[in-house]
């Protein structure tokens, strides 16, 4: 497979057309318009190795999520970061390559950290190697971390190694009917204690928080917070909701925003619905004020914002993503000509305004 892999990056570079790389495609929706011609990673698949006494599990980028996971769950172990799937179909390439992890994030880690490695076909038919499978193999600057959220617009991820971790021996839910504001406040609390929280969510005016670890801190830490626990299947059902964006919240026909901002951030002060997840350090909007007026207001609590879904025309026109500062626009676009000299993957996908 990667001998046509190859043929078709070559060939492309060689007449200037664009290629469109693509998984599962269940994240087509994330960034600019799609264009070029389809480069299908889905049969250059399978686990390559996976030790887990070492805590390492290296695949091609074409496996199925589904087919990861469940090798990990045999195991007892699984992905920390816990990535969105969204739909059925998501490869572990597309997960990288979008960089986006779920309601474990702000405990344990995103996307990028767990990288250990990775192989990429660049622009100009070349298979690369970064990193190795074991953390004190990788030094200086971190090329296979970059991957994570580049969105294909360095080369064509072959093959990635990651690091996971054993699940945790106990996981409870609880739940707090609470305001907006109230919330915030609660969650500025949880932030000070040394409680095991690993995911929490702000919705509807109802405040959901997941404790996962050893018996004894979990129910240390359900004690002190309080709360009504949530039965394990609809706990289980509701951050798997959260994470792939089928809780009602997400549907919602309004532009949605995603907006990183520094977890002390109190109200927003724009009009919409909104979501909030990480301890208050992320926050979903979905509203259809103008994008420059929510980037500014990102900008002026200490933040960003990205238009997560939305309209093609909506995202022609307010951008998706927040414009660099100079100098990172300068690394990102040496890292663009070193990698992809031709410019033909994945072309305008991650414009900014």
């Amino acid at each position: 497979m990667i001998d046509s892999l190859v043929e078709a990056v070559r060939a492309a570079a060689a007449s200037g057309k664009a290629l469109r790389i693509r998984g599962g495609g269940t994240k087509d929706f994330y960034g600019q318009s799609l264009a070029g011609t389809v480069l299908d990673t889905r049969s250059h698949a399978g686990i390559t190795s996976y030790a887990p006494s070492e805590l390492v599990f290296s695949a091609r980028a074409g496996t199925p999520l589904a087919e990861v996971a469940e090798a990990l769950e045999q195991r007892g172990q699984f992905l920390p970061f816990e990535p969105p799937e969204f739909a059925s179909g998501t490869t572990l390439g597309g997960v990288v390559a979008s960089g986006l992890s779920g309601p474990g994030r702000s405990a344990r880690g995103a996307v990028r950290d767990f990288i250990l490695g990775a192989h990429l076909l660049d622009g100009q038919g070349q298979v690369l190697r970064f990193g190795g499978q074991v953390m004190k193999n990788v030094a200086g600057f971190d090329v296979s971390r970059v991957l994570a959220g580049s969105l294909g617009t360095l080369g064509v991820i072959l093959e990635v190694s990651l690091k996971v971790l054993p699940r945790p021996a106990v996981s409870t839910t609880l739940r707090f009917d609470l305001s907006a504001r109230a919330a915030l406040l609660k969650m500025s609390d949880w932030r000070a204690l040394p409680a095991p929280i690993t995911a929490s969510a702000w919705v509807g005016e109802v405040l959901t928080v997941r404790l996962s670890g050893s018996s004894a801190s979990v129910a240390a830490g359900a004690a002190r917070l309080g709360g009504a626990v949530v039965e394990a299947d609809e706990a289980n059902a509701f951050w798997e909701d959260l994470r792939d964006h089928r809780a009602p919240f997400f549907k919602d026909p309004r532009p949605l925003w995603r907006l990183a901002l520094p977890a002390s951030t109190t109200a927003l002060g724009l009009s919409g619905s909104e979501c909030y997840e990480w301890l208050g350090s992320l926050r979903w909007l979905s509203s259809e004020l103008p994008g420059a007026q929510v980037r500014a207001r990102a900008a002026e609590l200490g933040g960003h914002a990205t238009l997560f879904r939305a309209a093609p025309e909506v995202k022609a026109q307010a951008g998706v993503f927040t414009r660099p500062s100079p100098t990172q626009a300068a690394i990102e676009a040496r890292l663009k000509k070193a990698f992809d000299p031709h410019g033909i993957f994945n072309r305008g996908r991650v414009d900014a305004v």
